[in-house]
């Protein structure tokens, strides 16, 4: 059952009528609204206050948070206005709406950076505003995640100081930085309180927050791949650095992870998911890239699904299987960045050199 609902009171006539318009396109497409938030409510639209945003404490992974922001005027740089908001709710997605005299705007963003807009003219139905918001909205909201880990200490003892294989994710983490292909790792604890970060780690693992990622195959469909948060221009240590990822377990929707002994782990990438699928699918995938760049002339996903769930994993994949050479092809994720994949890292870092553009196209 697709349940929604609206958390805060609109603060003025057009956040009335904005709610309202909500309310009535998502009821009339098969969700089911709900006029309080129930604890495993599915889509919640946050109503924020500019001045002194608060975040809504959801109980369930599987609930997907909209905040929303209404403005009067631009902002000079709506990333850098914008984004905190986003992080500050504790928002899975953030509509900033820009609304003047002539024209609505608004903008969406993703934690992963991604940004995009959509512009309403004054006096376009409400039948083709409502609809578009939820033509962006609504496979989103329904997407699944995959971010839980289950943790065995079954690590070989001979893996757990590494081998050559986390010796090539090292290597390829310092190119990605030497390149400017790792963002600064986003600073949560300026624009959360300890209590709201405590509330993250409990619900979601995430103690940080930071952008891109590599993985190298070791045999089979066992993988090592750079853990979530780290600074993966300097990464050392199995467990915490380097994660061996060793299955998927279907039933739990969680990800495996080998461990050596008597060690308090990092959390795997929320992409893990994605790359043990085109593990699986394609043995001759030796290595994985992800950037927050882009390239000319790449097939893209047609949705910006959330890191770390299912469909944006199934998507890919697809998408993969689908290239000419699978085992060497480069996706484009919609208004997000790039998976790379090559026979070995190496591989993926020599075809791209000098192709790579760092601004994402946002549509």
């Amino acid at each position: 059952m697709n349940t929604f609902t609206i958390n805060g009171e609109p603060a003025n006539s057009f956040t009335q009528w904005l709610t309202e318009g909500i309310k009535q396109t998502f009821s009339s497409k098969d969700f089911i609204y709900m006029p309080s938030p129930e604890e495993n409510v599915k889509l919640v639209f946050h109503l924020t206050d500019n001045e002194n945003p608060r975040p809504f404490r959801r109980h369930s992974q599987a609930t997907f948070v909209v905040s929303i922001i209404v403005a009067d005027e631009y902002p000079a740089d709506i990333h850098k206005e914008a984004y905190p908001y986003l992080i500050r709710t504790l928002a899975n997605h953030l509509m900033y709406v820009v609304h003047t005299k002539e024209e609505t705007e608004i903008y969406f963003l993703t934690p992963e950076q991604g940004r995009y807009s959509i512009t309403f003219a004054s006096g376009q139905s409400d039948e083709d505003t409502f609809g578009k918001i939820y033509e962006r909205l609504e496979p989103l909201a329904l997407s699944r995640l995959v971010i839980n880990n289950d943790y065995y200490e079954d690590l070989p003892e001979p893996l757990w100081e590494g081998d050559e294989v986390t010796g090539s994710l090292r290597d390829s983490g310092k190119k990605l930085d030497s390149l400017n292909l790792l963002p600064a790792p986003f600073p949560l604890e300026e624009v959360l309180t300890e209590r709201d970060i405590r509330h993250l780690n409990k619900l979601y693992g995430i103690g940080g927050l930071s952008y891109g990622n590599l993985s190298a195959r070791k045999d089979g469909s066992n993988f090592w791949m750079s853990a979530s948060g780290i600074d993966k221009s300097n990464m050392n240590e199995v467990g915490k650095d380097f994660l061996y990822i060793s299955g998927y377990d279907d039933e739990k929707k969680s990800m495996k992870v080998s461990i050596p002994p008597k060690i308090k782990p990092k959390r795997a990438s929320v992409d893990a998911i994605e790359h043990w699928m085109i593990y699986r699918e394609h043995p001759d995938v030796g290595a994985i890239v992800h950037i927050h760049a882009w390239m000319d002339g790449v097939e893209a996903t047609q949705f910006n699904y959330p890191c770390g769930t299912i469909e944006l994993a199934e998507n890919v994949a697809e998408l993969v299987s689908k290239s000419p050479d699978p085992g060497r092809t480069v996706i484009g994720l919609k208004n997000h960045g790039l998976t790379i994949t090559g026979r070995d890292l190496n591989d993926i870092f020599d075809r791209i050199e000098g192709k790579i553009i760092p601004q994402v196209p946002m549509h």
